[in-house]
């Protein structure tokens, strides 16, 4: 098929760095099918990610499924077909922003469990901000698929919150941080998961395969893949 009759791709944005990495993903890998530079139609909005941060902070769902509706919203006039958030952790919020959606979704934490289980994983290891990991998000995906799901620690829960709002947000990579990093990813391997999520689309920035105790599954990549695949898919 054509890049023409491919489905146009609508990015709910939160973080700049991860819906960036999701972005390119789709750019870069839509030439494999597609022929030399050519990739589906993308649109991109987020509102500041300040404010997605002062609703989780105060813990309103709602309010941050308002936010993720009024980008759906933007990208739905702007001719998207249907839309993805590269952002794990405002996924918890979907259950507020599906029954309104002008456009369907594809399901981060869905598109890594089906992953998981189709590269014969059973236990996996959780990665992510505070919000992230505390959340249903991962568990309910990952039990659909009958894979069991372990959380860090409430210490490594603090670690992956520092470094990934004081520093992989705003794209200041730290070595000092990226082995504190793996140090989390080692601690999950010895509490018997067989791979972890890179729940935070930063993460796969600075963790991978080649640097960790665990095989990875980056939710960046994977969540891009899926949309790739789906727009290539047509109407």
């Amino acid at each position: 098929m054509s890049y023409s009759s491919s489905l146009h791709i609508g990015i709910v944005a939160c973080s700049a760095e991860g819906a960036a990495l999701c972005y390119r993903t789709i750019c870069a890998e839509g030439a494999q099918a597609l022929g030399p530079h050519a990739h589906p139609e993308v649109s991109l909005h987020t509102h500041s990610l300040a404010d997605y941060v002062a609703c989780l902070n105060q813990g309103d769902l709602a309010g941050v499924g308002a936010l993720m509706l009024s980008s759906a919203g933007k990208l739905a006039r702007a001719g998207a077909d249907f839309l993805i958030c590269p952002d794990n952790t405002i996924h918890q919020a979907l259950g507020h922003v599906l029954p309104q959606s002008p456009l369907p979704w594809l399901h981060i934490a869905e598109e890594v469990a089906l992953e998981a289980a189709q590269r014969g994983y059973r236990r996996i290891g959780i990665t992510g901000t505070r919000w992230l990991v505390d959340s249903p998000v991962y568990p309910d995906k990952l039990a659909a698929q009958g894979l069991e799901c372990v959380r860090p620690p409430a210490s490594d829960r603090d670690l992956l919150a520092r470094i990934i709002m004081d520093e992989l947000v705003y794209g200041d990579f730290r070595p000092a941080s990226v082995a504190l990093l793996q140090g989390v990813v080692t601690r999950l391997r010895d509490a018997g998961c067989d791979a972890v999520v890179l729940g935070c689309t930063e993460l796969p920035l600075v963790l991978n395969d080649g640097n960790c105790a665990l095989p990875t599954l980056d939710s960046t990549r994977i969540l891009a893949r899926a949309a790739l695949r789906r727009a290539l898919q047509g109407e």
